[in-house]
């Protein structure tokens, strides 16, 4: 049996204007994994890890964290990875 998700990303899609930095990430990491974002730059590494840690909002798509959605439950995240 697969564990939990760790990190869970679907469809997130992020603007600048009318520069598109991600356009629907899907993202799957288990608990006890390692996970490195390699790319280009300008990939949308940065993006999605700001994303992912509360920092930005997505335009589109949903995430989860540690079973925490990170637009939902934003402040019980960064509490519980650090950043509060």
């Amino acid at each position: 049996m697969p564990n939990k998700p760790a990190i869970l990303a679907e469809g997130l899609q992020k603007h600048y204007g009318k520069t598109r930095a991600l356009a629907g990430l899907d993202l799957f990491a288990e608990e006890g994994t390692v996970l490195g974002l390699l790319g280009p730059n300008g990939a949308g590494k940065t993006t999605a890890v700001r994303i992912l840690t509360t920092l930005l909002r997505p335009d589109a798509g949903r995430a989860e964290v540690a079973g925490l959605d990170v637009v939902k439950h934003a402040d019980t995240l960064r509490s519980r990875i650090g950043l509060a």
